[in-house]
C-alpha cells in the first residue's frame, strides 16, 4: 500500500488495534487481505467507525471437508477446495472419511462431502463406516447441518457417483439443508471440480459476508498431504522399463505381466499399499482401425486443449479408446442420426448393457456414420491414467518399483480386444522403454505400526501383488509378527503367481501359514472364501491375539464372498448373530484392522 494514501499514521494505527477485540482485528485483517488479493493496494483504508463492532460481527461458520477417495482424485478435490476456503478467511478442518467421527455430524454447522464410487456403486472403503452410521435406523436428524456434495466417477459403469447420490440423498432425509446442489463428474473432472469450488466459495462468501475469490488450478492443501513426491499425475516420472516378464505359463488362460520401473533420478517414495498410476498410449492398430471405420486418415488437424495438433496424436496420446459409456452412445447416436440407434438409446437397460459389452471401434464399425474428424474428438472423453497395486517395498527393492498386470483380451464379434493400458504395458514397451508414472498414496491400505502384529492377507489373481509388498517390507524390518496368506487363482501349475518367493517366505518362517484355492483343479470349483470358513477356528484365534485382515481382488465377488465368510466365521466361532457379526467388522475397520484394496 503506497504510503500517501495511508489514512492515518502509525501511533493511530497502534490505537485502534489496542482498542480493537479479537474478532475485529480477524475482520480488520479480512478486509485488508481483500484488498490486496484484488490489487486494491491504491485504496484507503476504511474509517476505524466503519469496523463492526462486537455485536455486528457475523459468527463465521465453520466448514468441514470430508474426501472418500479410492485413487486420490476426491483427496485432491478436496485439498484444492480447504485452501480456497482458507485463502476465503473461514475456519476449515479437511479430514479423509476413514478418519473422521460419524458421530460429530450432529454437532458440524457445514459438510462438504467429496466421493467417489467403487464396485457396483459402493462408496469408498475408507467411508464404509459413515454410510453405514448415516444409513441406520438409528441415524440422528441434522436440522442445523449444511451440506454439498461431490460426486466422482466413470460414467463407463452404470451405477456412475452412486455413492454421491446416496449421501445427497440421504443427507436430505435426515433434514439437513442443501448448500449447493450435487454435482457428478466423470473421469474428466478438472473442469467440473474447478467450477463447483467457485460456486462453493461463492456461496460460503455470501453467507460469511466476505470477499469472492477464484479457485486456481492445482492447489496443494496444507491440511492432507496428497503425494509428497515431486512428481505426481500432472507431472508424471518418465521411467525405464527394466522388466517385463510373463509370469503365468504358456498354457495358462491368463497373460499376467511382471513389470518394473526404475527410478533413479527421481526421489520417488512410496510405501506398501500405494498404487502406481500410469499413463498410456491407444496402440496404432486401434488407431488405425477406429481411422479406417470413420474414413479419415489421421492427418485432419483438430483443436484439443487450446492446440491444434493431428487427428492421430490425439487419438494415439490423448483420449480413451477402449471404454465405451451411455453418454458416448446417446452423443453419437444424435451425430449421425442412425435410426436403430437413436431407438436403442431410449431404452436405459439397452444403453447400458451396449457401454459395458460394445467396445467402441465396434461400435462404430456397427452403426457407421459420417463424422468429421473434429466431431469424432468431442465424442470422446480425455485419457484417463490407469491404477495398479504396488507389487514391491522400497526398502527390498530400493529404486525400483514393480507391478503385477493382468492383459485384459476378450473376443468381440470375431475380433480380439484387449484393455488399454494393460496391452500397451504387455505389447507396446520394451526394455528400457520409457513410461510416464506417479505414485498415489493411500493409507487406507497401511501395514500395522507394530512389527509383531499378526496379519491375514486375502487375494485373488493380481490381488497378491500388495501382499508381495507386505512380505518384502516386513523381511526387511526383520518383523516378528506371524503372517498368513490366501491366495485363489484357476490353477496351480500355470497360475501360481510369484510361487518360488512365497516357497521361500515359508522355508525362512517368514510366512507362518500359506493356504492356496485352486478353482479348476478339480471337479468342484473352489475359491479362498473357501478355505477361510474351513480355517475359521485357527482365524477366530488370530483376531482374538489383535491380527489384522487385509484382503485385495474383485470387488464385485470375491472381496463380497470373503466378507460374508468372515461372517460365518464370527457367527460358528464367538457365537455370534448376524447383526453382532457384522458389527465387529465394522468395529475392525474402524480400529483399521479390516482393510481392502478392491477394484
Amino acid at each position: 500500500m503506497s504510503i500517501q494514501h495511508f489514512p492515518f499514521n502509525c501511533d493511530e494505527l497502534k490505537k485502534i488495534i489496542e482498542k480493537s477485540s479479537d474478532k475485529q482485528l480477524a475482520w480488520l485483517s479480512g478486509y485488508l487481505w481483500g484488498l490486496a488479493e484484488k490489487g486494491s493496494n491504491e485504496q484507503a483504508l476504511p474509517d476505524v467507525t466503519t469496523v463492526p463492532s462486537e455485536t455486528q460481527v457475523a459468527q463465521p461458520k465453520k466448514v468441514t471437508i470430508i474426501s472418500a477417495s479410492q485413487t486420490g482424485n476426491a483427496r485432491r478435490v478436496a485439498n484444492e477446495l480447504t485452501q480456497d476456503i482458507e485463502r476465503l478467511g473461514v475456519e476449515v478442518t479437511h479430514l479423509p472419511a476413514g478418519q473422521y467421527k460419524a458421530k460429530k455430524l450432529s454437532q458440524e454447522e457445514i459438510i462438504i462431502l467429496i466421493t467417489s464410487t467403487q464396485g457396483e456403486g459402493e462408496p469408498p472403503e475408507e467411508a464404509l463406516p459413515l454410510y453405514k452410521y448415516l444409513f441406520a435406523a438409528k441415524a440422528p436428524k441434522l436440522a442445523n447441518l449444511q451440506f454439498a456434495v461431490m460426486g466422482l466417477g466413470d460414467s463407463s459403469y452404470p451405477k456412475f457417483c452412486q455413492a454421491a447420490k446416496d449421501f445427497d440423498q440421504r443427507l436430505e432425509q435426515l433434514d439437513a439443508q442443501r448448500l449447493l446442489l450435487r454435482v457428478d463428474a466423470d473421469t474428466d473432472f478438472q473442469t467440473v471440480s474447478t467450477n463447483w469450488r467457485q460456486a462453493v466459495i461463492d456461496k460460503l462468501s455470501s453467507l460469511q459476508q466476505s470477499v469472492s475469490i477464484s479457485p486456481t488450478e492445482n492447489n496443494t492443501s496444507s491440511s492432507v498431504v496428497v503425494n509428497s513426491n515431486l512428481y505426481h499425475r500432472d507431472n508424471p516420472f518418465v521411467a525405464p522399463v527394466n522388466v517385463n516378464q510373463k509370469i503365468t505359463s504358456r498354457d495358462s488362460d491368463r497373460d499376467i505381466r511382471h513389470i518394473e520401473f526404475d527410478l533413479t533420478g527421481s526421489d520417488i517414495n512410496y510405501q506398501p499399499g500405494d498404487a502406481l498410476g500410469v499413463w498410456y498410449q491407444n496402440s496404432d492398430e486401434l488407431v488405425d482401425e477406429m481411422l479406417n471405420i470413420t474414413q479419415l486418415t489421421g492427418d485432419e488437424l483438430v483443436e484439443h486443449n487450446g492446440q491444434q495438433i493431428t487427428l492421430k496424436t490425439v487419438l494415439i496420446e490423448h483420449v480413451e479408446l477402449t471404454q465405451n459409456t451411455p453418454v458416448i452412445i446417446e452423443k453419437y447416436a444424435q451425430a449421425i442420426q442412425h435410426p436403430e440407434l437413436l431407438t436403442l438409446i431410449k431404452d436405459r437397460d439397452a444403453l447400458i448393457e451396449m457401454s459395458q459389452t460394445l467396445p467402441l471401434v465396434d461400435m462404430f464399425n456397427r452403426y457407421r456414420g459420417n463424422l468429421t474428424a473434429q466431431t469424432l474428438v468431442a465424442l470422446l472423453r480425455p485419457l484417463a491414467p490407469r491404477f495398479y497395486s504396488i507389487a514391491s517395498a522400497q526398502d527390498e527393492v530400493g529404486d525400483e518399483v514393480h507391478l503385477t498386470v493382468n492383459v485384459v483380451r476378450y473376443q468381440i464379434e470375431g475380433k480380439t480386444r484387449t484393455g488399454g493400458a494393460s496391452n500397451f504395458l504387455a505389447n507396446q514397451i520394451a526394455d528400457q522403454d520409457q513410461v510416464k508414472i506417479f505414485v498415489e498414496h493411500n493409507d487406507n491400505f497401511r501395514l500395522p505400526n507394530d512389527t509383531n502384529t499378526p496379519i491375514i492377507m486375502i487375494a485373488a489373481g493380481t490381488g497378491i501383488a500388495p501382499f508381495r509388498a507386505f512380505l518384502q517390507q516386513r523381511s526387511a524390518q526383520c518383523a516378528t509378527g506371524k503372517n498368513w496368506l490366501f491366495f485363489g487363482n484357476p490353477h496351480f501349475i500355470s497360475d501360481f503367481l510369484y510361487q518360488v518367493e512365497w516357497q521361500n517366505y515359508v522355508k525362512e518362517g517368514l510366512l507362518t501359514n500359506i493356504d492356496l484355492a485352486w478353482s479348476r483343479d478339480q471337479a468342484e470349483k473352489i475359491y479362498v472364501q473357501d478355505k477361510l470358513i474351513a480355517q475359521g477356528s485357527e482365524i477366530w484365534q488370530w483376531l482374538q491375539q489383535g491380527a489384522y485382515i487385509y484382503v485385495c481382488g474383485d470387488a464385485k465377488r470375491m472381496a463380497k464372498a470373503v466378507d460374508l465368510a468372515l461372517q460365518q466365521i464370527l457367527r460358528t466361532q464367538a457365537q455370534y448373530n448376524q447383526e453382532q457379526a457384522i458389527n465387529y467388522l465394522d468395529e475392525l475397520r474402524s480400529e483399521k484392522r479390516y482393510q481392502r484394496d478392491v477394484y
